[in-house]
């Protein structure tokens, strides 16, 4: 062996193991490929291996704030009418997610919030805990049952998404809102409420520009009694004691609504005095509808102030309505004077229905009767008539006895409540007996004519009669009805014939 050879063979085992301790990125920065070969089975066929992916798992339930109402409550529990208290609300997250920036909001047609302006600052509310809070309000009108107020609540979560929430919160009140609780009604409570029980107009149906009297019972139906009642049609108010204490102020009854009923004779403000528990009066009103107050219906307000057992001022607002027609103003007369009329004889009827009204008048079917003669074309349609306008209808009628007879004239039409209703006339004519001919009696001489003679057939006589006084120059013409004549063999008072006239005759 060559004494070389030793050497070379250490050179090439330290060149091998420098490739095994070089590390495979090496190679990848030197562009050569670093990864290990993998030996194939010459009859086998390559295949592509599958390499797993990860399943998507559907979403779950959105994760977000829920804000609840856990409980309410006032402070204190009973509240009188003009006090300050307290709503108190305790708010609970049912949601997964805390609630940020909570705000909550009341508003209420009877009580009104106080210092707050109706909305309080919550703040934030994590998942699962609960929260009070309170706004400070007042009872500043006189209410009883059950009062409503609206809580409006509004927050946001993690991702900034706003959320908006409203509950109805409802507080009960009993005896005409002495008492304010969300408990069971408190009994033993004192008040007195007055009520209207009926009321009626002296004048049915009301037109524009009628004045009535507008009539009233009033009860109290609480169980005290009220002092000094003071009726206030068309609306109002009245003061003068706040929790007992005298203040300046006095009855305000002109702020009512008037423009369709207005008083007459005497101002909308009355003193119906003292009215004990369960007991009732009658209070009246004159009243007058405006011109131009259209037909429909009308609600009119009315307000009882009175002063309880503690000496405040209570105000009851009633509202009753009347209703306001405008029925058509119509004159059934004749257009001409009639024709005598006589029994059994057709007489004409020239009948005239004119439209004395402000406005169109739509009328249906017009009758015309009578109980003591036959009416012929007595019926007929009137349809629209205009401001001013006519309709005419020419009937006949044969009556059946003299003296007055009466004709009774119905109109049909539907009223602006869509009510049937019938106007109803009444016209009288006067008739007379009728000339009867008498019937000759054969019996009699001369055919039985009566009072009026029949005229007989003139005889051969009397016509050579005529024709003597013709020649001397007398009436020849032959006898009428009423003159039977004189001539031979018909018995007269004999007159002297005239001289005759010379050269009057012939020859």
């Amino acid at each position: 062996m060559k004494p070389g050879f030793p050497r070379f063979v250490s050179f090439i085992m330290l060149f091998a193991l420098l490739i095994i301790a070089i590390p495979a990125p090496v190679f990848a920065i030197s562009g050569i490929d670093s990864a290990p070969k993998q030996q194939q089975a010459p009859s086998e066929t390559p295949t592509l291996a599958v390499v797993p992916t990860d399943t998507v798992a559907p979403s779950g339930p959105v994760v977000r704030p829920q804000i609840a109402v856990e409980n309410y409550r006032t402070k204190p529990e009973n509240v009188n009418y003009g006090q300050d208290f307290r709503l108190v609300v305790k708010l609970r997250n049912e949601g997964e997610a805390t609630a940020y920036n909570m705000q909550a909001s009341f508003t209420s047609s009877d009580f009104l919030p106080l210092k707050t302006g109706g909305v309080v600052i919550v703040g934030d509310l994590l998942a699962g805990n609960s929260k009070e809070m309170d706004q400070p309000m007042t009872a500043a009108t006189y209410v009883y049952g059950i009062v409503s107020v609206d809580m409006n609540l509004s927050y946001s979560d993690a991702s900034g998404a706003t959320y908006a929430e409203k509950f109805t919160l409802n507080i009960r009140i009993s005896g005409g809102g002495s008492g304010v609780a969300v408990t069971s009604t408190p009994t033993g409570v004192m008040s007195s409420q007055l009520v209207i029980t009926s009321y009626a107009s002296s004048v049915d149906p009301l037109q524009p520009g009628e004045q009535f009297t507008l009539t009233m019972t009033v009860e109290n139906s609480g169980n005290v009694g009220a002092q000094r009642v003071t009726m206030i049609v068309g609306g109002g108010s009245s003061s003068g004691t706040s929790n007992g204490t005298p203040q300046p102020g006095g009855v305000s009854g002109g702020s009512g609504e008037f423009s369709n009923f207005a008083p007459v004779g005497a101002s909308n403000v009355q003193t119906l005095g003292d009215l004990p528990a369960s007991g009732a009066v009658q209070a009246s009103q004159n009243l007058i509808v405006n011109v131009s107050t259209a037909p429909g219906a009308y609600p009119m307000k009315v307000t009882f102030s009175y002063l309880n057992e503690k000496g405040e001022t209570i105000n009851d607002e009633q509202v009753i309505t009347l209703l306001v027609y405008s029925l058509p103003s119509v004159d059934i007369s004749f257009y001409r004077p009639p024709d005598p009329f006589l029994v059994g004889q057709p007489g004409a009827l020239p009948i005239q229905v004119v439209n004395l009204g402000k406005r169109l008048a739509v009328l249906g079917t017009m009758k015309i009767e009578s109980a003591n003669g036959t009416v012929e074309n007595g019926t007929s349609l009137v349809g629209s008539l205009d401001a001013g306008g006519y309709f005419t209808l020419d009937a006949m009628v044969v009556p059946e006895q003299s003296g007055t007879l009466s004709l009774d004239i119905t109109i049909d039409y539907t009223d602006d409540f869509n009510q049937a209703r019938t106007i109803t006339r009444k016209l009288d004519i006067e008739v007379v007996e009728g000339f009867e001919e008498p019937t000759p009696d054969p019996s009699m001489e001369g055919g039985g004519g009566g009072e009026f003679p029949v005229q007989t057939e003139e005889s051969a006589l009397q016509k050579v009669w005529r024709f003597v006084l013709g020649l001397f120059g007398l009436d020849s013409a032959p006898p009428s009805n009423n003159d039977p004549g004189i001539g031979p063999g018909i018995e007269g008072p004999a007159e002297p014939l005239p001289a005759p006239k010379p050269g009057s005759g012939k020859g």
